[in-house]
């Protein structure tokens, strides 16, 4: 496949959710190789939901008692210090204050934006991994959505979350198509064929890249 340049066009379709810190990580990783590799390939990024945690209450809970409950206090600490350092050196610093909580209404905003360009759609799950893993803000409050939103120049957002039914039946197709038969994420699938799990390192994508270029030959 190849794109308007002539170069080899690679999709990447990323299963992913707001409150995961390796989708962050992994994000980072894949846009390191996608710099490395711009003089060979075009790139399309497209961002699919996936919840970690689907039950997860709308109004939110203290990030640091829910983690705490989760892994148990010496879990807890080792955890937040081995992310702490990953976060560190991606130029990043983790923020473990704030609340977590449901993010259904982080995902009909992320599939509407979808609509308007992956380019923004990229842009925006960007921000919203800045708001939620390094400034402490909650992905569940609207006001941070519509922040986020229109940062990134975002249209029709208000319109979206004034009603909570609205995009909701195509984040739940979005989930069957693209994360149904997967446990946990970041997962990546590069040209509908190579898959990748996890915040690989850039040099994974890469190999990953030069196989899917190969099959498009």
């Amino acid at each position: 496949m190849a794109s308007d340049t002539g170069k080899k066009l690679i999709q990447i379709d990323v299963s992913s959710d707001t409150v995961c810190p390796w989708c962050f990580v992994g994000k980072k990783n894949l846009e390191k190789a996608m710099e490395q590799s711009m003089g060979k390939f075009d790139f399309e990024v497209r961002w699919h939901p996936f919840f970690l945690n689907p039950d997860a209450p709308k109004e939110g809970v203290k990030k640091s008692d829910f983690f705490k409950m989760k892994f148990g206090p010496v879990q807890y600490e080792g955890a937040m210090s081995r992310m702490t350092e990953i976060f560190r050196g991606l130029g990043l610093e983790y923020d473990m204050s704030g609340l977590t909580g449901n993010t259904m209404d982080s995902h009909r905003l992320i599939t509407h934006a979808g609509h308007q360009g992956y380019d923004k759609q990229n842009a925006l799950v960007e921000e919203l991994f800045l708001n939620y893993h390094c400034q402490g803000k909650y992905i569940g409050d609207k006001q941070v959505l519509l922040d986020a939103a229109r940062k990134v120049g975002i249209e029709g957002a208000e319109e979206l979350l004034e009603d909570p039914t609205k995009g909701v039946h195509e984040v739940q197709e979005e989930l069957k198509k693209y994360s149904s038969d997967i446990s946990g994420v970041p997962h990546f699938v590069i040209n509908n064929k190579y898959q990748l799990s996890g915040g690989q390192p850039p040099n994974e994508f890469m190999r990953a890249f030069e196989m899917a270029a190969k099959d498009g030959a």
